[in-house]
């Protein structure tokens, strides 16, 4: 007779392993790592269930460090400019992979879950901010993001490389359209 505890090995009182559902600087300094060193296996050894916490604190804390290292780049003002540069950090990668669901959804059909498109964008634009900061290191570190969210794309989702590049271009076209469309908006709302 096999004894409960045989049969489900999880319940025998040993910790769990570490799922989607943690975050801590450990993990945030090994994926860092990974991601510099080999990012085409760090994307394609992605658990397909990761959920947010693990990439949404990997992206918070980079955009920490780079809100924090971007007031040294300002004179006025540091502490809402700040406040700007984290939101905008926090926020443009999941705008991001919201529109690249929608166009992979509405292009090609293929259904790759919310949750994988939104960890290649955290982590592809959570290393890069740790540069970004720089001023002029903003024209290798924007081309670097997108090479590593093409490549997550590719080994992470399962696209194709022409595929990703496609999508990829199409997301940021929209972007641009949007950012461009509200901007009378925003001038009108300063004035």
């Amino acid at each position: 007779m096999i004894n409960a505890r045989e049969k489900h090995p999880s319940t025998a009182g040993d910790p769990q392993p570490a799922t989607g559902n943690q975050f801590t600087l450990g993990f945030y300094f090994q994926s860092l790592t990974r991601m510099l060193s080999s990012p085409a296996r760090f994307f394609s050894e992605l658990p397909q269930e990761n959920g947010f916490v693990q990439p949404l604190g990997f992206l918070i804390t980079s955009s920490i460090f780079f809100s924090a290292a971007s007031m040294t780049t300002v004179a006025e003002n540091r502490l809402i400019m700040a406040g700007i540069w984290l939101v905008n950090a926090v926020a443009m990668p999941m705008i991001m992979a919201g529109i690249t669901f929608m166009v992979m959804t509405l292009s090609m059909g293929k259904r790759v879950a919310f949750q994988r498109l939104f960890s290649v964008y955290a982590f592809a634009a959570g290393v890069t901010l740790l540069a970004s900061w720089i001023p002029l290191l903003v024209w290798i570190t924007e081309p670097w993001k997108w090479f590593l969210v093409v490549l997550g794309l590719v080994k992470g989702c399962g696209f194709r490389w022409i595929q990703a590049i496609l999508i990829a271009a199409t997301a940021i076209f929209i972007l641009i359209l949007m950012l461009w469309s509200i901007g009378p908006v925003i001038a009108y709302l300063r004035y």
